[in-house]
């Protein structure tokens, strides 16, 4: 499903504070929201789905501090990840839409104040037990 940028960090609970231009923002479970590009993934093992990036990657200062500010909570603190995809504007002059993986949770497993990395894995769903 295509959405707008802030419909989809709304899927999470989560208001970005730039509403066509955020790369992350904290959800009020906690959890950190990041906006993610499809070149940035990749599969280092099986059930992992990696992304991969650098903040110097982006020109906007406001939005690296940001980014930086978010990915720091989320690594000290261990916070869950939730993804948001960007796809590029079409050839139609039509802007960018995004969708968003809910079977997804992130952990940020490194930054290093520019370079990060998160693995996504999907979230098992719960199992209920009948009550005996």
């Amino acid at each position: 499903m295509n959405l707008s940028l802030i419909e989809a960090f709304a899927r999470f609970g989560a208001k970005p504070s730039h509403k066509h231009r955020a790369l992350s923002a904290i959800a009020p479970d906690g959890a950190m929201v990041l906006n993610c590009s499809k070149p940035y993934f990749r599969h280092p093992s099986h059930g992992v789905l990696r992304y991969e990036d650098k903040l110097s990657r982006e020109s906007d200062e406001t939005r690296n501090v940001e980014l930086g500010r978010h990915l720091t909570l989320a690594h000290e603190g261990a916070l869950p990840v939730r993804m948001v995809v960007a796809s590029p504007a079409d050839e139609r002059g039509r802007g960018p839409t995004f969708h968003v993986r809910l079977d997804l949770v992130g952990k940020v497993v490194k930054f290093d104040g520019d370079h990060f990395i998160v693995d996504f894995i999907r979230q098992q769903p719960e199992v209920s037990h009948p009550r005996i």
